[in-house]
């Protein structure tokens, strides 16, 4: 701000004298005299400490799911509402070979299951993208290696 460029919403971490962590959310703005010329700096912080803890709580939750997803003992797999691969943990890999690099974004019915199960496979997705429900369905995956497996799923 002392080179005449404002700073908004920067946050800032500090110690307070009793060494409690606080979050500020700060605005900068360039304080100029009558001639224009920069006198100093005008700052407005707003504490947003409990905002901030919030936050940091929900995304070490997200890292915590992400990693049971990834290291569950079952092979759990999504798709996006285009029927795109977007889940694909560590066993899903294991079983079928391909990776999750490999597996995202590809279709999954037309990629991984067997042609003649297709058109129901496809059926008991769209059904879970609208919310209904399908227990214990057997698909049949072919693996990268052309092999079949054979995973009994809930969607």
């Amino acid at each position: 701000a002392l080179q005449g460029h404002g700073t908004s919403n920067y946050e800032l971490e500090f110690r307070t004298k009793s060494n409690e962590t606080r979050y500020l959310l700060v605005n900068a703005t360039t304080r100029r005299d009558a001639e224009n010329n920069i006198v100093g700096v005008v700052g407005v912080a707003q504490d947003v400490t409990e905002a901030a803890q919030h936050d940091r709580a929900v995304a070490a939750m997200a890292r915590e799911l992400r990693l049971f997803v990834d290291t569950a003992n079952a092979p759990i797999f999504g798709i996006d509402v285009d029927g795109n691969v977007n889940e694909w943990n560590d066993k899903t890999a294991e079983i079928t070979g391909f990776s999750g690099d490999e597996a995202f974004n590809r279709p999954l019915v037309e990629t991984f299951i067997v042609p003649k199960l297709r058109n129901s496979v496809e059926e008991v997705m769209d059904n879970a993208l609208k919310g209904r429900g399908t227990s214990n369905y057997e698909l049949e995956f072919v693996t990268k290696s052309g092999e079949i497996r054979y995973l009994l799923v809930n969607a």
